[in-house]
């Protein structure tokens, strides 16, 4: 059987009672212990120069290789092209893309030591599983070095229209790169419309439905929504129900509803739009003034790279006015967090509240979505309210209440129907979700891109 060889930008750790989170990490950990392979990645450490591997043995023929950037490639390759362009403009934000042209050098760079890195250790028939918006050059980098084994791209965040992607200085080149993989995995089909209407109308590609020929090389794509373990969530969700944070959170809430949102401080979340929904809630619905708790968590994510400290300030801020104006003394509206908490205990969070609210301004999937629904209690499950713009809206826009993020009034009218949702309703817009999330799992997504990928 071929080994896998995966490639990210990080990697997860191995170590006895670490304990990996994520889509990503879980279902790549899953794959290699199945068929035993290599995951490959930066090491998350800065040193002089870049590229120097080490080598960490797991079990079921199972390793991780690493190794550290330098200060400069860090920057360049890192907080530059793939988090100051690449990022912006494929969730659309063209406002905040930050070019500099030693950055796109730097990215190449990085994914040049990537592909050495690859072609010291594959052999003739592993698979080749290519993570992210950090390597869409990879392939063809290890074309270049005669490297012949299939190579699959999964691109967990979307793929802009064909006018958004144009902004991108070098997007053609960049294109071209891409089409050195056999085969691309995207969130939805919006995604591969995008994608092909992009290669159609300006490398003059020929495509089908599923695939493009650019200069004579077939490249595959396809939809593969990225799921969870619903089942592993639900045991997590209730076998820390009595956790000593969840018990801190209900004493602070005196019984009170509540409404929990969990993301990364990014600027793609739709965090500052959803305070403003929560405001808009609270302004126009006296009744819910002291009865509905709002908790945020959001964990810190690239604080050094251009823009998130403004966002962070902005938060702040505005929680800041939205408790000074409605606080009581035995009430605070918003709770907003800059800390992370471990898989458990928001899993505990999220079975304990009444409302997940997910406002993702642009996202790949967002699995936060799916975690909320498949961590609520069967008898009891509480309302996912979740942006259109969010890739699991794709799959979950039976059960829950889809918003627009930019509506606030439409946000806080959601909320309202949320809050005040009947038990039948819920539990029957619960059960329709789980049959989805069951079906979509963190494993068939692996399976269906991996068989693909064998067979292309």
């Amino acid at each position: 059987m071929a080994r896998i060889l995966v490639v990210s930008n990080r990697v997860a750790p191995l170590a006895e009672g670490q304990v990996a989170t994520g889509g990503l990490a879980v279902g790549v950990l899953d794959a290699l212990k199945e068929v035993g392979g290599i995951w490959m990645g930066w090491s998350g450490e800065i040193a002089r120069e870049s590229g120097t591997p080490r080598a960490e043995q797991g079990s079921g023929g199972l390793s991780l290789i690493t190794w550290p950037l330098s200060q400069y490639d860090y920057d360049t390759f890192y907080r530059g092209f793939a988090n100051s362009v690449l990022w912006p403009v494929f969730h659309f934000r063209t406002d905040l893309l930050h070019y500099r042209d030693e950055d796109y050098e730097g990215y190449k760079r990085v994914n040049r030591i990537f592909a050495e890195q690859l072609r010291r250790v594959a052999q003739p028939d592993d698979l080749i599983w290519v993570h992210d918006y950090h390597f869409l050059p990879l392939a063809q980098h290890c074309r270049e070095l005669g490297m012949q084994q299939k190579f699959g791209l999964f691109l967990h965040i979307p793929f802009p229209s064909d006018q958004v992607f144009r902004t991108i200085p070098h997007h053609a080149d960049l294109a071209r790169a891409m089409a050195a993989f056999d085969l691309i995995g995207l969130q939805t089909n919006d995604d591969l419309l995008a994608m092909r209407d992009y290669y159609e109308r300006h490398l003059g590609a020929s495509t089908s439905h599923d695939t493009v020929v650019l200069n004579g090389k077939a490249t595959r794509m396809g939809v593969y929504p990225i799921g969870v373990c619903p089942e592993d969530i639900q045991s997590l969700s209730r076998e820390h129900r009595n956790s000593r944070e969840l018990i801190k959170l209900k004493s602070g809430l005196q019984h009170r509803r509540l409404i929990i949102s969990v993301d990364r401080l990014d600027y793609s979340k739709g965090l500052v739009e959803r305070f403003r929904g929560f405001e808009c809630l609270l302004d126009t619905r006296p009744k819910f003034r002291g009865h509905v708790s709002f908790v945020q968590i959001a964990p810190p994510s690239r604080a050094d790279v251009h823009g998130y400290r403004n966002l962070r300030r902005t938060l702040e801020q505005t929680a800041g006015r939205i408790n000074g104006r409605w606080t009581e003394l035995s009430w605070t509206p918003i709770r907003y967090m800059n800390r992370s908490f471990d898989r458990p205990t928001l899993m505990s969070f999220f079975r304990a509240s009444q409302v997940g609210l997910v406002t993702s301004l642009r996202d790949g999937m967002n699995l936060v979505a799916k975690e909320y629904v498949a961590a609520q209690p069967e008898d009891d499950p509480g309302v996912l309210v979740l942006s259109e713009f969010a890739g699991a809206a794709h799959e979950l826009a039976e059960g829950a209440l889809l918003i627009n993020p930019y509506d606030t009034a439409g946000m806080a009218r959601t909320l309202h129907t949320a809050l005040d949702m009947e038990s039948s309703e819920r539990k029957h817009r619960h059960e329709i979700m789980m049959d989805v999330l069951r079906k979509n799992s963190l494993a068939a997504w692996r399976e269906r891109f991996m068989d693909d990928l064998k067979g292309v």
